[in-house]
């Protein structure tokens, strides 16, 4: 591929994330998302705990944070595939035209599960106090949905950033890394290895619309098996990090009194 091809295909990537963040609701505020979900199972004192610090850190465990993940998962998978089923429907978006609107779409879906399993696993607020996508995030999101993609690239950059962020290191330095260091490279590369996994079954979308009988049932299908899977797959990796592990955090946590994890309540 050369170098305009390239181009292109980060254009393409980095056009369809802007328009996706556009749809009302993608953006998961992250105190919120976390005392709603935790607050089931958890008492206050946790739960405040956990978003001031995060789950982890809280003395969650990442098997206890999987069915909240899962559930996660299987509510936002129904919901794009259904979206995407009613925009299969001729009369809906059924002209090839409105392929990548349907691409922004379902881009919006995976940026809010994205950010619900981040947010779980232990990451900090993905947007600025603006709430904007300045460099960092839009950064961010495309290598979250690289991991998502199976782009190895991603996940070693992610791994980084991970360490980082589990060690505190200042957030000037992380922000310098993935705008200006050593990870902004690998940003590029993710977001046109994006480009070029996503062409095919987003393409494959729009010609299942475009056939009436079958329009429907082959955008809603082929939305969930590309979805659930980029889910899952996030959620595997994400659950390997530090910054989701009770034992990285358990020593300091003990030594300063700040929480016995083996007297963990459950609610």
């Amino acid at each position: 591929m050369n170098n305009h091809e390239n181009q292109v295909e980060n254009s393409k990537f980095e056009m369809i994330l802007h328009s996706a963040m556009e749809f009302p609701g993608v953006k998961i505020e992250r105190s919120s998302f976390l005392r709603k979900e935790l607050s089931k199972f958890y008492d206050t004192h946790i739960v405040n705990n956990a978003i001031a610090t995060n789950p982890a850190q809280a003395g969650i465990k990442s098997e206890e944070l999987d069915r909240i993940a899962k559930a996660c998962i299987s509510s936002e998978t129904i919901k794009v595939s259904a979206i995407s089923a009613a925009a299969g429907i001729p009369g809906g978006f059924a002209m090839a035209a409105t392929i990548p609107a349907d691409a922004a779409q379902f881009f919006a879906h995976i940026i809010r599960i994205m950010q619900k399993l981040v947010y779980l696993y232990g990451w900090q607020d993905m947007f600025n106090d603006e709430g904007g996508l300045d460099d960092e995030t839009s950064n961010q999101l495309t290598l979250f949905i690289g991991a998502m993609a199976g782009v190895n690239a991603a996940n070693m950059a992610l791994s980084k950033i991970a360490l980082m962020a589990a060690e505190n290191v200042p957030k000037q330095l992380v922000r310098k890394a993935l705008t200006q260091g050593m990870i902004y490279p690998i940003v590029k590369t993710t977001a046109k290895a994006i480009g070029i996994k996503m062409t095919k079954p987003i393409f494959a979308k729009g010609i299942g619309k475009l056939i009436p009988i079958v329009g429907a049932v082959a955008s809603g299908g082929i939305t969930y098996a590309i979805f659930k899977p980029m889910a899952n797959r996030l959620k595997k990796y994400l659950e390997t990090l530090p910054l989701a592990s009770v034992g990285f955090y358990k020593d300091s946590q003990v030594n300063s009194g700040i929480l016995e994890v083996s007297d963990l309540p459950v609610v």
